[in-house]
């Protein structure tokens, strides 16, 4: 069975980005909060073969098809 937690005493910045990325994620600010505890504590079992095949694939869905390159390129650029 889930159990209930109360926080008490969450700085006001920070209620507000926890609201914000809630409503940009289509979720309530309680679901929010918990994607947000088991992204920190939940171990990630993820390899780094595992991570550039998945990175590759991210690649080749975009539609705009950014090559390697332009990537690189637009990391360095500066920007304001």
């Amino acid at each position: 069975m889930p159990t209930t937690m109360t926080l008490k005493n969450i700085p006001d910045d920070l209620y507000e980005r926890l609201k914000m990325a809630a409503q940009a994620h289509r979720r309530s600010i309680n679901g929010e909060a918990i994607v947000c505890l088991e992204t920190v504590l939940s171990p990630s079992r993820t390899g780094p073969a595992e991570r550039i095949e998945r990175a590759r694939r991210l690649r080749e869905g975009l539609a705009a098809g950014f090559s390697a390159t332009a990537i690189d390129g637009l990391k360095r650029a500066d920007r304001p």
